[in-house]
């Protein structure tokens, strides 16, 4: 089977989670420091947070960017449904921004229509999350003008998208947002096993999410209430969680972090590969504007119509483990419940009715790559 996405896991990664192991800290210790140290300074932003998943620093981020119940948060329907599951667990109410058809990326014009909308209506969101798919960035300057004009506040989530650039910055710089996320699942650019980071420009920020991310508890004497009495002192300041990553993890991503440039020239190179030999099929792909460098998590084309049911079972008799992203999120039973119903997004239906993920990760080779697109062309021929 090739895969749709794998871990890439060197000699010195197990080298570095076995120094965590002999060390005297598997949790709470230096090594999360340096994590956050490592892709705070590769994206160019003041402060980076590690937690326990991508979701988990969606929903922390959620929670400091003033998400609560009675308040709005808008995603796209083309994510994992974690975009919008955030802001529900804030209490918050969810809607949704249709795609671009061509970038499968948050359409602006959609947005700002929206909020145009909104604005008469009185009912304007708190915290707009546009999403970075498959690792190409969104119109962040857009959004980010956006967002001073009707006052809102933007959480990138930039799960797919650590390595990826946007007009020359690294995606995560928070040039045109309050925060970003990203998400270190093994089928990510840079993986910890589990595990997410926030990044921001804001030291308030910063200082909240650290502690909500440890039950809400400081040790800081500036920021307690009460009298310290004791070495063993601490104070709960907030309603906290346990979002902490662990040592372990972070010592990973850490040395993973020192090949993220690898691993992104190589997912690009695989890309090109693709887009050489789809050339001539009846297909199309997610298109890079100009001015983006994509991380190119995922590759994703656009089948005839009718056809993606088909091809994706002759592709996985085939051993080639093609996948699908994503089940639009305002069609699962959850949030049908909320009222949301087909033909509300159309441009999202009708990209997640011919969409098809092959498979794309830095270990895979060229006669990898080969493999898929003679399997592909065998089941949808070539112009």
């Amino acid at each position: 089977m090739i895969p749709y996405g794998h871990q890439w896991i060197s000699e010195e990664d197990i080298a570095a989670v076995e120094a965590v192991l002999r060390s005297d800290f598997l949790t709470q210790g230096p090594a999360i420091e340096r994590f956050e140290a490592a892709v705070a300074e590769y994206c160019g932003a003041a402060h980076a947070v590690a937690v326990s998943s991508g979701t988990a620093a969606l929903h922390l981020a959620g929670l400091a960017l003033g998400l609560e119940s009675g308040r709005l948060h808008w995603t796209v329907p083309n994510t994992f449904v974690a975009s919008a599951n955030c802001g529900r667990y804030a209490g918050a109410d969810v809607n949704f921004v249709d795609i671009d058809p061509n970038t499968y990326n948050m359409s602006v014009e959609a947005l700002a229509e929206k909020l145009e909308r909104a604005e008469r209506a009185g009912r304007l969101p708190t915290v707009v999350v546009p999403v970075h798919f498959g690792g190409v960035s969104c119109d962040m300057a857009a959004i980010g003008e956006l967002s001073r004009r009707y006052r809102f506040r933007v959480i990138e989530d930039a799960s797919h998208a650590i390595g990826g650039r946007y007009e020359g910055a690294p995606i995560g710089s928070c040039a045109h947002s309050d925060v970003a996320v990203f998400s270190f699942h093994p089928v990510k650019v840079v993986t910890t096993g589990e595990g997410g980071v926030l990044v921001t420009n804001s030291a308030e920020i910063a200082e909240y999410v650290r502690a909500l991310r440890t039950h809400g508890i400081t040790r800081d004497l500036a920021r307690m209430r009460g009298v310290r009495t004791g070495g063993w002192y601490y104070e709960q300041l907030y309603l906290g969680y346990n979002y902490r990553m662990t040592d372990i993890q972070a010592a990973l991503g850490a040395s993973q972090m020192t090949r993220i440039d690898e691993f992104v020239e190589r997912r690009n190179e695989i890309a090109a590969r693709y887009i050489a030999a789809l050339d001539g099929m009846p297909v199309r792909w997610q298109q890079v504007p100009e001015g983006v460098d994509s991380a190119y998590h995922l590759f994703v084309i656009e089948l005839e119509q009718h056809r993606r049911a088909t091809v994706y079972n002759a592709m996985r008799e085939a051993g080639i483990g093609v996948n699908v992203h994503y089940i639009p999120v305002h069609l699962q039973p959850y949030y049908i419940d909320f009222g949301f119903a087909m033909g509300m997004f159309p441009n999202a239906e009708a990209y997640y009715e011919r969409a098809l993920t092959l498979p794309l990760y830095p270990a895979m080779t060229d006669a990898d790559v080969d493999t898929v697109v003679a399997a592909l062309a065998g089941e949808v021929g070539v112009m």
